[in-house]
């Protein structure tokens, strides 16, 4: 039984619910089932950008590369394609969940926003530094004012200058609780109510320099309860099932928000024989657990190199789940395995982590660690990826403050290993052949 029961729907008497055996549910059925239900089978090839986002999940931005390589890998779309969506509004980044920052799809944008309206907390902060509702209030109808008169969007040293003394300095004491001025509260709300947006300071995703615009985004017309029953809706379409307390980390609900949800999209509860889930079952929607019933994994290779942001392990932060145990206790790998974000990007085969990878810019060239070696599949892949990076991107970064010389340490530490790796393979070779 869960430590979290909820009151779920009760299945149709016209259509039943054939429950999987948990001893079926094995972690490598388990992760192909998140790998197929992630797209990353091949099953996105030719989708859109819009299409994508939608059926695998929004993908985390944090000014690394990782939205490009999540639409690339599933659908093959390439950087110039992406940012003429973002130009085009098709996709954009907006924060959202818990209030981070995601990219995702149009039809989205209104009633995703109100999972991240809530400046509740900033205007807390400002108010115990002496700031009053009322002239946060004031600034956000200045920013909109001078936004209109502007000739094109402004950054927000842009505004600073534009807004004066209207914007306040907060001082030593506001430094120490984040909040040097009072202009980023105005912007985050105005952008939270869809009244302004983010534009790339150049176009792309995986820099993180912003200008703002007027936006006025329509409302989505759903309350705050709507609006989370719809993100858990969509959270468990997109892992194909998650535990409670997965749930509850991507959403940022509380336990009775959670249960609500869970409750009206019709949460059913799925024990599995997953031990690193803790002996927790598996929350998912009842379409799908029959469909997971019937899941027959691939029997080819399907090799994948994603970002370590990848909505395949950032969704439920449960990066240790897909590698193999054999791969846990490898001595290189140390406490990696144990962390729910992983410090490299990883190399997968249909759901499981097979090897780490970086990208080193001054060479051209990913410096790959693997578990166990080449296969023609896997070369060819890094390749690919390789000149994707090369002619797309230049550089592959994980976040806004990544640089090659910050990841230098980890592409020295993915080298060694590699090297370890092949030594350690080719003794075992030559003591197979005396």
């Amino acid at each position: 039984m869960s430590s979290h029961p909820v009151a779920t729907q009760s299945p149709s008497v016209e259509e039943p619910v054939n429950l999987p055996e948990p001893q079926t549910l094995t972690p490598e059925r388990l992760r192909a089932w998140a790998w197929h239900r992630q797209g990353l089978d091949g099953s996105l090839a030719g989708c859109t950008a819009e299409q994508v986002l939608a059926r695998a999940g929004w993908a985390r931005s944090v000014g690394g590369a990782n939205p490009y390589l999540t639409l690339f890998a599933r659908a093959g779309i390439r950087r110039e394609q992406v940012d003429a969506d973002v130009l085009a509004h098709r996709i954009l980044e907006l924060p959202v969940a818990r209030g981070c920052t995601y990219v995702l799809g149009r039809d989205d944008f209104a009633w995703a926003l109100k999972l991240g309206k809530d400046a509740a907390e900033a205007i807390r902060v400002l108010g115990r530094l002496g700031v009053e509702r009322g002239e946060i209030t004031l600034l956000e109808e200045q920013v909109l004012h001078v936004l209109a008169e502007a000739e094109g969007p402004m950054d927000p040293r842009q505004l600073k200058e534009e807004l004066g003394d209207s914007v306040r300095n907060l001082g030593e004491e506001g430094k120490k609780k984040g909040a040097t001025t009072t202009l980023p509260t105005a912007l985050g709300i105005l952008q939270a109510q869809g009244k302004i947006r983010r534009v790339p300071a150049n176009g792309r995703l995986d820099q993180q320099r912003y200008a703002y615009e007027p936006w006025g985004l329509a409302p989505s017309g759903l309350d705050d309860d709507a609006a989370r029953t719809e993100l858990v809706r969509r959270y468990l379409g997109w892992t194909g099932g998650a535990t409670f307390k997965q749930s509850q980390w991507f959403t940022g609900f509380t336990v009775a928000q959670s249960k609500a949800a869970l409750a009206a999209v019709g949460a059913i509860e799925v024990s599995t024989a997953l031990p690193e889930a803790g002996g927790d079952p598996l929350w998912m929607l009842p379409a799908d657990v029959g469909r997971l019933a019937a899941f027959e994994g691939p029997a080819g290779e399907q090799i994948q190199l994603l970002a370590g942001t990848d909505s395949l392990f950032l969704l439920r932060r449960n990066a240790a789940d897909l590698l193999a145990e054999e791969d846990q206790h490898r001595p290189a790998l140390g406490s990696l395995a144990l962390q729910a974000d992983l410090p490299d990007h990883p190399l997968l085969d249909r759901g499981r982590i097979i090897g780490l990878w970086q990208y080193d810019p001054a060479k051209g060239r990913i410096v790959p660690w693997l578990f166990h070696g080449p296969t023609p599949a896997i070369t060819q892949r890094i390749a690919e990826v390789e000149a994707w990076i090369r002619e797309d991107l230049g550089d592959f970064r994980a976040f806004s403050l990544d640089s090659p010389a910050s990841r230098q340490k980890r592409i020295d530490a993915l080298a060694a290993s590699a090297v370890a790796a092949a030594s350690s393979a080719a003794a075992s070779s030559a003591d197979g052949a005396s």
